[in-house]
């Protein structure tokens, strides 16, 4: 199967190793243009979150890259040292990781929502690009469609499904209370947004930062108060919890900003960006408690979760295996579609005399004639795709060259391709 990957992640990295690999659309855009000129690659698809960067390859045929390589490539780095932190996936090991993913069962919070959108965006911008061939596309949609049949049929876990949930969760269960709290949200992004209203439903005073140029066009959460991004450190020395969530190269709270201020009371920060939006030093100030997105881990699995797991995980083998049945018929298609075809031509040309003698009106005779071709081509296409399903590989095989005979169509035979096999 020319399907690979290469992924870093949350299980393999910390924050400070996946910044590196952290692509922004511009980053995206320049790779997929260098990648456009590669004869080698049919397709690939870049997928960058907080907690993994994942890039998805489908080359011709006896083709194999190092992704790795690719990816240290375009950021600067020396594969021997990044080398370890990443997985390295091909073939169906790599079709099953996507549906996991997709399924949220790869996430650092079991079963969360975002995955779903998250690897629908890395399709649709990869398609944007061009980038996306078609095994590509059939792969993340229907990766796609799985996780959201996981997500309606079962319940993965009952904790709520976003990072900014279980921060808040975490928090509580550390004895830090939300509710009646001054607020800060650095970034107005849909992170941003889903933070300030998790917080403002849990009681607190939210205010969120707005860039000073944008402040008339940009919707913020009801019941939130809003701030221009220039003044946020005269805000922060008021508040008592600060959130930064945005995809900004540089750093939205500094460590020499927070000292010109003088904070007279503990201030609780949570950096949910990656790379960081919080200067590290920041945590060695005064008063100062900041947490990245790597302190929130997930829930130790009880046995029901466990149980309702092992259901995802059956929903999706079940999709993937829709996935190989195309996989492995995407080039016998078109050769079946020509012996239907042709099949119907021969039931026409049969019929012709036939249709001539019947009492019908003009009209209600090509009626009947292209009734007769439509049945023609459903009965053809039960038989094909029945023998597919019943007989091996090489028996269809031999099918479908007998019968390319029969109706003509073998002087334009398709490439042999290995029905049975997934290469």
């Amino acid at each position: 199967m020319s399907i690979q990957m290469a992924g870093i992640d949350h299980s393999r990295a910390g924050i400070d190793v996946r910044s590196i690999f952290s692509f922004t659309k511009k980053n995206m855009e320049a790779a997929f243009e260098d990648w456009k000129t590669r004869e080698e690659i049919e397709g690939c698809v870049l997928l960058s979150t907080c907690n993994r960067m994942e890039l998805w390859v489908s080359t011709k045929n006896g083709c194999s890259l190092s992704l790795v390589d690719e990816l240290c490539e375009k950021k600067g780095a020396l594969p021997e040292t990044y080398r370890p932190y990443f997985a390295e996936r091909e073939g169906r090991e790599a079709v099953e990781h996507l549906f996991r993913l997709a399924g949220g069962l790869e996430s650092r919070i079991l079963g969360e929502d975002q995955i779903i959108t998250q690897v629908k965006e890395a399709l649709a911008f990869a398609r944007e690009q061009y980038m996306a061939d078609k095994v590509l596309e059939v792969l993340f949609r229907l990766a796609v469609t799985a996780g959201k049949k996981v997500k309606t049929e079962v319940t993965l876990s009952t904790a709520s499904q976003s990072v900014i949930h279980q921060a808040i969760e975490v928090l509580h269960r550390e004895g830090y209370e939300v509710s009646g709290k001054k607020c800060m949200v650095i970034g107005n992004g849909a992170m941003g947004r889903l933070t300030a209203s998790t917080l403002q439903n849990q009681g607190a005073d939210v205010t969120v930062t707005v860039r000073q140029y944008r402040s008339g066009l940009v919707d913020i959460p009801e019941n939130c108060k809003r701030i221009n991004y220039g003044d946020r450190m005269e805000l922060f020395r008021q508040c008592d919890l600060v959130v930064s969530a945005t995809s900004s190269p540089n750093y939205t709270i500094k460590t020499q900003q927070v000292q010109e201020i003088q904070v007279d009371h503990p201030v609780l920060i949570i950096d949910l960006a990656v790379p960081r939006d919080v200067e590290a030093t920041v945590a060695k100030l005064p008063n100062m408690t900041v947490y990245d997105i790597d302190y929130f881990q997930v829930d130790i699995q009880n046995a029901r979760v466990k149980e309702n797991i092992a259901r995802a995980e059956e929903i999706l083998q079940k999709q993937q295996e829709e996935f190989y049945d195309w996989y492995e018929c995407r080039n016998v298609v078109p050769r079946i579609q020509r012996i239907k075809e042709s099949a119907a031509r021969d039931l026409e040309l049969r019929l012709t005399k036939v249709l001539r003698n019947l009492p019908l009106e003009m009209g209600d005779s090509d009626n009947l004639g292209e009734q007769i071709d439509t049945a023609a081509v459903k009965m053809m296409n039960k038989l094909l795709f029945g023998l597919r399903d019943e007989v091996s590989g090489d028996a269809f095989r031999e099918c479908l060259q007998a019968m390319e005979r029969i109706f003509g169509t073998e002087e334009i035979h398709c490439e042999k391709v290995r029905i049975g096999s997934y290469e």
